[in-house]
């Protein structure tokens, strides 16, 4: 099942077009520690975490990458620009099957997001009306005002 699950989520001409992508493995100077996880199934894991909204830190464990590994790649991969180069090559009709773009371009999506690069707030909005401390408090008070005849 995992099998077929990472090969759904990550599929080869996705792989294929990430891996180029992606940063050298540089071991640490002092050396030691554990071998570096599979790109690919490191792949899989920060996949599975982008379309699912899935917290880092409920990784699945049958995915065999942990938590901390998965964050921490995706951190390094976000600051190397992989999710830009992947968008590129999605944009570019890279992909011979047509949902594999449309795929592509939810994962970067979602990337953006997890990353902090979401879209930005609308123009000629009031400071106000952008917090969602605010926002709360104002649907709290609008309720408020129903149950009160």
């Amino acid at each position: 099942m995992l099998d077929d699950l990472s090969r759904r989520l990550v599929t080869d001409e996705l792989w294929a077009l990430t891996k180029p992508l992606l940063p050298a493995f540089a071991p640490r100077r002092q050396g030691g520690g554990t071998p570096p996880a599979d790109e690919r199934a490191v792949l899989t894991a920060v996949v599975y975490v982008l379309t699912s909204g899935c917290a880092w830190r409920l990784l699945p464990p049958w995915l065999g990458v942990s938590p901390a590994t998965a964050h921490r790649r995706f951190t390094a991969w976000t600051k190397a620009g992989v999710w830009r180069g992947l968008h590129r090559a999605a944009a570019g009709g890279a992909f011979a099957r047509p949902g594999d773009s449309d795929w592509a371009a939810a994962i970067v999506r979602a990337a953006g997001l997890r990353a902090g690069q979401g879209p930005a707030p609308a123009r000629g909005r009031a400071p106000h009306e952008t917090d969602p401390k605010t926002q709360n408090d104002s649907a709290i008070a609008q309720f408020g005002q129903r149950l009160i005849p």
